[in-house]
């Protein structure tokens, strides 16, 4: 999870820029933040501002204040935020309807690249983490009878091509930033130069991501996402219920409406060529 922020709104109105969690709920940027709807990432965003962990299992044991602090943080998070939506987030502050997204970085990075004077930051209390992971099948020992054929499992060239996807020159995408996120080779801290040529005059985005990680001294700070038990999942739902965020309905297909208008508008002007945000 990432925050980005408009500079030069922020600029125009004399505002400090974006450093942690906790600077979503300053009173001068109400009503200017857009962000995805994820229960897990809201009420996580929450808990790493009270200074506790994403997997936190029991929030009135583990959290200073309990539900009734976090309940109030929730409150006050929805009145900072203009829009809670994971289709439209991006929409609304490339629009500069809002001046701050608070989303994914494989949503954030691709859209602040294409804006201008677009900050992306990961916040200095950590933040979460995801990865793409390959899942290997178990072995059924069912033996067969047809010719070449074998003991189902795994295959004999997994280790190989793990090796091969892991090797240090397999990360060029990720350091030229044609793909979102980092190469495992970038947390081992493996040194890959990118030749110039292919950097030359591309504009570089501001961000405190290194080679698509987070530097060492947040990196530390930042978690996976673990299962949480029932009775906590509970607790989330609870929570989310108590920010009496309207009913979607009417105002998300009015949303649509405009959003469908304003594409159609524009596809209309551009017929070639032309890429919607």
């Amino acid at each position: 999870m990432v925050i980005a922020y408009n500079k030069s709104k922020f600029q125009k109105h004399k505002l400090a820029p974006i450093e942690d969690w906790a600077d979503l709920w300053r009173p001068e940027l109400a009503g200017r933040i857009s962000m995805v709807d994820s229960p897990r990432e809201v009420v996580g965003s929450v808990l790493k501002y009270m200074g506790a962990s994403y997997n936190t299992k029991n929030i009135d044991l583990q959290v200073s204040g309990g539900k009734n602090a976090v309940q109030q943080n929730l409150a006050l998070l929805r009145k900072q935020v203009r829009l809670f939506d994971s289709l439209h987030y991006l929409k609304t502050f490339s629009m500069g309807d809002a001046w701050i997204a608070v989303g994914w970085s494989s949503d954030v990075l691709p859209i602040a690249k294409r804006m201008s004077n677009v900050a992306v930051v990961v916040p200095k209390s950590g933040t979460s983490l995801w990865a793409d992971l390959w899942a290997i099948p178990a072995a059924t020992k069912l033996e067969t009878n047809q010719i070449g054929g074998r003991i189902r499992g795994p295959s004999p060239l997994i280790h190989q091509w793990i090796e091969f996807c892991l090797q240090a020159a397999r990360a060029l995408p990720f350091k030229q930033e044609i793909i979102p996120g980092a190469s495992p080779s970038a947390i081992d801290s493996s040194v890959i130069e990118v030749p110039k040529e292919l950097t030359k005059g591309k504009p570089k985005l501001d961000t405190n991501l290194i080679d698509g990680v987070p530097p060492p001294e947040i990196l530390t700070r930042c978690e996976f996402l673990e299962p949480l038990p029932e009775a906590t999942l509970s607790d989330y739902k609870l929570l989310i219920r108590t920010m009496q965020i309207p009913d979607p309905g009417i105002i998300h297909r009015m949303q649509h409406y405009i959003l469908s208008t304003i594409q159609i508008f524009r596809s209309k002007q551009h017929p070639k060529g032309w890429t919607e945000l």
